[in-house]
Parts: structure tokens; C-alpha cells; sequence
């Protein structure tokens, strides 16, 4: 349940650059079924979202016309934040949609289309059909937009790119941009190589490594505190910070993020898997348990089989309707990961040996590893030990850039 109370006096706490607050101080009118709420939660230890702190702004939205950037993950319970805001009686005029759209259906890369929402009737703007930008004319009647999106920490996973171009587009059009916090699952670690400049996509917008152990909210004030928008132009926006909330605390996702990310071993093995998705090698998409096993139809035959049949959120998978002989990784995670297993990738190249391709889409593959160094050191027969090595300078000097923006312990 999503507990809202009228808050006319809060306080903003500068913190990083100047355009960004923090809003962070409860109201001094909090209820009592506010502070049974935050009771709740710390007597069973878990954190307050964003999203659950909306009486820290909600007077700030009276009289403003909103737009919400938001998937299926936007929730409280079984609450959606759009659901919440026109039951508050604020004026809604749109939601944007990222990537698998609105609902949280589309596959991977599928273009999302523009429409209406049939339960609130709200326009549906895709970012990730015509445009991944909010255009300025649909920005034109918007006083202030509301970002949640439940994110995963992974730099490939397009959110963070979505975010960006929200961040530009408000910066560009003079609007307010509130983003509500969340927890990072894969928060507790970063790792791998940084992307280099001409690695630059929309599945690596920014230098920074695979795995960057941040929240969406302090990723929002690195990329305004860096200059990373357009003409390093700065984005006026508020983060509303979690509570009960540090970069060690586990935190499993209520809400699968996307289609094919449907466990908490799915999540965890996301960062390692997905280099997968530009090779030869499936990672289990149109099974039940994508992004928890990996093989191929030439694999050695083993006791581990995976058939991949058309489903939703994998409508065309690879090796469609194909046995495949590989391995189930979900018993292999007994604890969290704290880095990047490169072993999956070698021994897979290995098992296909040099009659069958590995890697046959090379500009995707350095896209998603952010360089071209891994593939030609994968190659190479380098061990996933020697490139870790060459991963540490880099990773070093972001350590000190992550550092000037974290809101958590």
C-alpha cells in the first residue's frame, strides 16, 4: 500500500551539482499510519523506495501538469505510480515507455509503438520506437516528470540510456525531472572493462564499467555531476532517496524488470550472460529460465538439455524448437557474485572449438563489453585472471568518480 500525506514544508540538501537536491527530511505533518508504515519496514528490514516516500513532494505535483516515465516496475504492492497520482487527483497528462514497453511485454530490441493506455485511457509515448528522446513538443505542456524504473545495475541494460535521454530532454526544454530511487540488486560490486568512446551506444552511453554499483538516483547525479549530457548542459531535478537502504543490503526485485529476467539468479547472472547475446551460445531465451543457463545445439550432449520454443517476451528465439546441450548455473548460486565470471565465455568458446563460430556478431559484442580488447583477448586464450588484471586501472579511477555521488553507505 502506497501511504500518501500533504507535506507543505520539506527540505532540499544540495548534493553534487548544483541543479540536483536531494530531497530527504520527512514532514513535520507525518500521520501516525506514516510512521506505523516506516515501522513496519524497519521491523522487518527492508528498504523504503522512492516511490514510497511521494508525501515528501506530492504538494509539489498540485496544479502541475505531469508526465510519468514508468514500466510495470513502478509499484508499490500492486499499485502502479500512475494508478496512484490520478487517484490523488493530479493532473496526469502522459506516461513514456522504455524499452519492452509499458506493461513489460516486448521482447529485447522490439520496437515499442506508440498508444493508449486502455485502463487509464493516458497517452503512451514509446522511447524506444521513433524516438528514444523525449521530443520538445511532447514535452511542451509537461511542468515537471517523474521518473521510476526499477533497474538492475548493468550498464548494457538500457534504462540507464532511457534515463539519459529523459535527463537531456527536460534539461533542454527547462523542465523538472523527480526521480524516485531504488534499490540496486546488483548494487554490492562493480566490474568489468570501461566502455571506450567509440564503443558509444545505447547500450553504453557512458564510460563507465559493466557493472557500476549505483542506484538509479545517484546514477542520475553522476551523469549531470560528469557533463555527460548534451554540451554538458544540467538537468534541474530532486531524487528522492531510499531509506533503510546501503549498496550491501540485498534486495530481491518484487517485479520482474523485463521479460526474460524473471529470478533473482537471472539477475545476478545477467552481467556475465548477457555477452552471450552477440555469439553463437544461447542463454535460454523462450524456456522458462533465460539468463540462468547457456548452450548450444553442438555442444558435447551432456544430462543438461534446454529447447528453446517461441513464448512471450521471446517470440523468434534462437535455436527455436532446438535441443540444446549446456549448463544450469542456477545451482551454482549459492551466495552474491562479486564479479564478472569470464569462465562461462571461454569454456564456451572452447566447447565449439574452431569449426564452429563463437562470436559472430563482433561490433555487438564490443558494444556490449564496452571495448574491443575482451573479444581479441578471449581469442587470444587469455584467462579470465590476466583480463580482470587489465580491467583494474580503469576501474580504480571510476571507484573515485562513483564515490562523489553515492547517497548510501
Amino acid at each position: 500500500m502506497l501511504l500518501v500525506v500533504s507535506c507543505s514544508v520539506h527540505r532540499k540538501r544540495d548534493v553534487g551539482p548544483a541543479e540536483t537536491q536531494v530531497i530527504e527530511q520527512k514532514s513535520e505533518e507525518n500521520a501516525e499510519n506514516i510512521r506505523e508504515e516506516a515501522s513496519k519496514y524497519n521491523a522487518l528490514k527492508q528498504p523504503i523506495l522512492g516511490i514510497d516516500r511521494l508525501h515528501l513532494f506530492v504538494d509539489s505535483l498540485k496544479n502541475k501538469n505531469i508526465a510519468v516515465v514508468s514500466n510495470q516496475t513502478s509499484v508499490v504492492g500492486n499499485i502502479h505510480l500512475v494508478d496512484t497520482l490520478l487517484a490523488l487527483k493530479l493532473n496526469v497528462l502522459k506516461v513514456f515507455s522504455p524499452e519492452h514497453g509499458f506493461r513489460g511485454e516486448a521482447d529485447a530490441g522490439e520496437k515499442v509503438h506508440t498508444t493508449i493506455d486502455a485502463k487509464t485511457g493516458l497517452p503512451l509515448i514509446s522511447l524506444y520506437g521513433h524516438n528514444k528522446k523525449p521530443e520538445a513538443n511532447q514535452l511542451a505542456d509537461i511542468d515537471i516528470v517523474i521518473y521510476d524504473i526499477q533497474d538492475v545495475g548493468v550498464r548494457f541494460y538500457t534504462f540507464i540510456s532511457t534515463l539519459h535521454y529523459v535527463m537531456e530532454a527536460c534539461a533542454e526544454s527547462g523542465k523538472q525531472l523527480v526521480v524516485l530511487d531504488r534499490p540496486n540488486p546488483n548494487g554490492h560490486y562493480i566490474d568489468g572493462p570501461i566502455r571506450e568512446a567509440e564503443q558509444r551506444s545505447f547500450v553504453g552511453m557512458h564510460p563507465v564499467p559493466i557493472v557500476y554499483g549505483m542506484t538509479i538516483g545517484e546514477y542520475a547525479m553522476m551523469i549531470n555531476g560528469e557533463k555527460w549530457l548534451r554540451d554538458g548542459i544540467a538537468c534541474k531535478m530532486w531524487v528522492i532517496p531510499c531509506k533503510n537502504y546501503t549498496h550491501k543490503t540485498k534486495y530481491a526485485l518484487p517485479v520482474a524488470p523485463s521479460p526474460n529476467l524473471r529470478s533473482e539468479a537471472a539477475i545476478t547472472l545477467y552481467p556475465s550472460l548477457c555477452l552471450f547475446e552477440a555469439t553463437t551460445v544461447s542463454v535460454g531465451r523462450g524456456t522458462e529460465r533465460p539468463f540462468e543457463v547457456f548452450g548450444h545445439p553442438k555442444f558435447q550432449a551432456n544430462e543438461f538439455t534446454f529447447t528453446p520454443v517461441s513464448s512471450p517476451g521471446a517470440k523468434h528465439p534462437m535455436y527455436e524448437n532446438k535441443v540444446c546441450y549446456g549448463f544450469d548455473l542456477q545451482s551454482s548460486i549459492t551466495k552474491r557474485k562479486y564479479e564478472i565470471n569470464l569462465n562461462y565465455l571461454i569454456q564456451a568458446k572452447d566447447l565449439l572449438g574452431d569449426s564452429i563460430q563463437f562470436i559472430d556478431q563482433v561490433a555487438f559484442f564490443n558494444r556490449l563489453a564496452g571495448t574491443t580488447k575482451l573479444r581479441e583477448q578471449i581469442y587470444a586464450g587469455w584467462s579470465a585472471k590476466e583480463i580482470r588484471e587489465t580491467w583494474k586501472p580503469g576501474l580504480e579511477d571510476f571507484k573515485k568518480t562513483r564515490h562523489k555521488y553515492l547517497l548510501y553507505p
